[in-house]
């Protein structure tokens, strides 16, 4: 009886980036038998850049242009690429949803405002709401607090995967104590695996971890959640696989 052959892994991994996106950086794993067009059509989904206004270049690991994907019927494999190669987004559309900073900086959003008058006016909204609450609790002196942030570091260890919030944001614990530096109590210092923090793990011009420009945050013991939280893939739907 033969054995079954199973068809070899013709796949690499690119690094994609975006013309118009600065911040936007992540890997996706393709096969080279995925036309351009196809490969178009998920870049669209996921970056907001239409294809007919998308333009790709393949450049290697040191940012040279190796080649334009200019062949919409032809296979990836025709580019030669390799793993680590980018995958660059041009976006022609001086009009597109990516243009302008509007979906990386949330200061260029029109906020909605409503008059103090109008929102005490509202039948319930969250200021009431917080103060029936505030006064039904009774406040925790300091050492109250402490011994219950403490409680709660201690199911956090550094090295767990870890969703903060609010945001579900992924990432992995670096940082667990003490901080006086940044107020009474305890603090955990997490590296996200995206560019959703603030620093690189340096605060007040004190280091309390190292990671990327971005990735780091130092937050509240309560807002941490420790558990198997794998990173998440942009690009892993699987309804639409390539």
């Amino acid at each position: 009886m033969s054995k079954l052959q199973l068809p070899a892994d013709d796949s690499v991994t690119l690094r994609v980036t975006h013309s118009n996106l600065a911040s936007f950086a992540s890997d996706i794993r393709v096969s080279q038998q995925t036309t351009v067009e196809a490969l178009k059509d998920k870049l669209w989904k996921k970056t907001g850049t239409a294809v007919g206004s998308m333009r790709l270049e393949l450049r290697d690991e040191a940012g040279a242009r190796v080649a334009d994907l200019d062949r919409d019927a032809a296979p990836l494999a025709a580019y030669s690429p390799y793993d680590g190669y980018r995958l660059h987004i041009i976006d022609l559309d001086p009009s597109s949803v990516t243009s302008g900073g509007w979906l990386e900086d949330t200061s260029l959003v029109e906020k909605y405002t409503i008059s103090d008058e109008a929102y005490n006016k509202l039948g319930t909204n969250f200021r009431k709401f917080k103060e029936k609450m505030v006064s039904k609790t009774p406040v925790s002196d300091d050492k109250q607090s402490d011994n219950q942030m403490e409680e709660l570091c201690a199911n956090i260890k550094v090295g767990d995967r870890c969703e903060v919030e609010p945001g579900a944001k992924r990432g992995t614990v670096k940082f667990v104590a003490k901080a006086e530096a940044l107020g009474r109590g305890f603090w955990v210092g997490v590296q996200y695996d995206e560019p959703l923090g603030k620093h690189d793990g340096m605060v007040k011009g004190v280091r309390f971890f190292e990671c990327p420009q971005g990735h780091g945050a130092i937050v509240r013991p309560e807002k941490v959640k420790v558990g198997d939280f794998p990173e998440r893939d942009p690009f892993d739907d699987e309804e639409d696989e390539i």
